[in-house]
């Protein structure tokens, strides 16, 4: 099982602003900084990070919502933050039936998606 994952960011400040809108949402606020780092978290865990890279982007995290309103919410938020379409809110059946996802590229290019099951 995994308990927590990280992308790679080129600028701090920038990554944190995206996400904690992005991630808002979700349920997701900072919990953990260090130099070049921060975590973010819902009410149950230690679960994402960025941190400054050299080489950033090519990632990708997938996020369960709990339906589609939530899947909606984040693009939204995620767009409005200042990232790139990558997949509008919708049925994704070549992943399974039910399966409903949104795709969105962070400023660095990591592809960051919210699904739940519909």
């Amino acid at each position: 099982m995994i308990d927590h994952v990280k992308v790679g960011v080129r600028d701090l400040e920038a990554a944190k602003a995206f996400y904690t809108t992005a991630l808002e949402p979700l349920g997701y606020t900072i919990h953990f900084e260090a130099e070049g780092l921060a975590y973010f978290a819902d009410e149950k865990a230690l679960d994402f990070g960025v941190g400054v890279t050299s080489d950033p982007g090519g990632s990708h995290v997938g996020f369960t919502v709990p339906d589609t309103d939530a899947v909606r919410a984040f693009y939204a938020a995620a767009l409005a933050a200042g990232g790139s379409d990558n997949g509008a809110p919708g049925l994704r059946p070549e992943y399974g039936s039910g399966y409903f996802a949104a795709y969105v590229l962070d400023p660095d290019g990591n592809n960051i998606e919210a699904k739940c099951h519909a």
